[in-house]
């Protein structure tokens, strides 16, 4: 029977040095916010100085979709990509002159009305079961290959981040002359 104290006795101060480990008890530590996960990142599409497309990370918090990509790439690029020579071939939202009927010569100059564009009011994305329909409404004129380029490329990379391992839609671009053009995707940067 004196075995079992021996043993009790030996494992009790084996067991506190195992408990211990010399690391000190703190209190509640306030380092920053709560987690919140991984930011969701989209690539949209500027145009660089010799012409050719650069795919641009960036950060975002609505749920990635093709539509809140597009609202991200009308925002234009950012000062430091302006620095960069990164640009848009695309409307930006925010005034654009509005027509007005010819002055007359006696009337004096006449400053162009302005009118506050909403990006709802210039574009409308539609992703329906087998395609993407992006159609501006509000560009006078019509857009260049290059500026559907920086929407389907846009979109596509929108349609990659929300389903990843899905096989991304067709885009159709429709400017306001209404003839849509299908983006393929061919001239697009993987960044």
């Amino acid at each position: 029977m004196r075995a079992v104290p021996r043993a009790v006795l030996l494992a009790v101060p084996a067991l506190c040095a195992l408990a211990s480990c010399g690391i000190p008890t703190t209190g509640v530590v306030e380092a920053g916010g709560p987690a919140s996960g991984v930011v969701p990142t989209i690539r949209v599409h500027f145009v660089a100085g010799d012409g050719t497309l650069v795919a641009v990370p960036r950060r975002t918090v609505a749920p990635v979709d093709v539509e809140s990509a597009v609202a991200v790439l009308l925002e234009g690029p950012t000062e430091a990509e302006r620095v960069k020579r990164l640009t848009t071939l695309l409307p930006l939202p925010g005034l654009l002159a509005t027509p007005v009927p010819a002055a007359t010569a006696t009337d004096g100059p006449v400053a162009a009305p302005q009118e506050e564009v909403r990006t709802a009011d210039l574009v409308k994305v539609v992703a329906e079961d087998d395609r993407v329909s992006i159609e501006f409404t509000a560009v006078s004129g019509g857009l260049t290959g290059l500026a559907v380029d920086q929407l389907v490329c846009t979109a596509l990379g929108a349609q990659r981040v929300a389903e990843p391992g899905a096989e991304p839609l067709p885009v159709t671009v429709t400017g306001p002359g209404g003839r849509p053009v299908e983006g393929t995707g061919a001239s697009c940067s993987d960044g």
